[in-house]
């Protein structure tokens, strides 16, 4: 899926339109490629009050929905050990709740995502609108 930044929220309606009961998502992508910005307008579209915001050096923040489902947003751009990781519980977060997961830099803990966990891909064109692949 092709966007432009302007049609973002459309964009993550189609999303989490497309997410099917699934609850783990690892966005893959470079620095500036729109990661953040994405899960913010996914999180807005799935009710969120709270505010959206990269929990780059918190690791994980939780947002609340009108649904009562939580979420869970993960930055792991500051891992340095897999260890930091098991600090924080990432087990309760994957395998112990209904929560959905949306992790940014997943690529550092590769080895501790679960097999069901869906990659996503955004990538800058040259146009500057954005692509979205999963």
């Amino acid at each position: 899926m092709n966007y432009e930044l302007k049609d973002i929220d459309a964009a993550a309606r189609a999303f989490v339109d497309d997410m099917a009961g699934r609850r783990l998502f690892a966005f893959y992508g470079p620095m500036g490629a729109g990661k953040t910005t994405f899960i913010r307008a996914v999180c807005e579209a799935l009710g969120t009050t709270d505010v959206v915001t990269s929990p780059t050096f918190a690791i994980i923040n939780e947002y609340n929905t009108r649904s009562g489902r939580p979420i869970y947003h993960f930055d792991f751009y500051r891992i340095r050990r897999l260890a930091e990781v098991y600090d924080i519980g990432y087990e309760d977060y994957f395998y112990g709740s209904d929560g959905l997961c949306l992790m940014e830099w997943p690529e550092l803990v590769e080895p501790l995502l679960p097999p069901d966990t869906v990659r996503v891909t955004l990538s800058v064109l040259p146009d500057g609108s954005r692509e979205i692949s999963y």
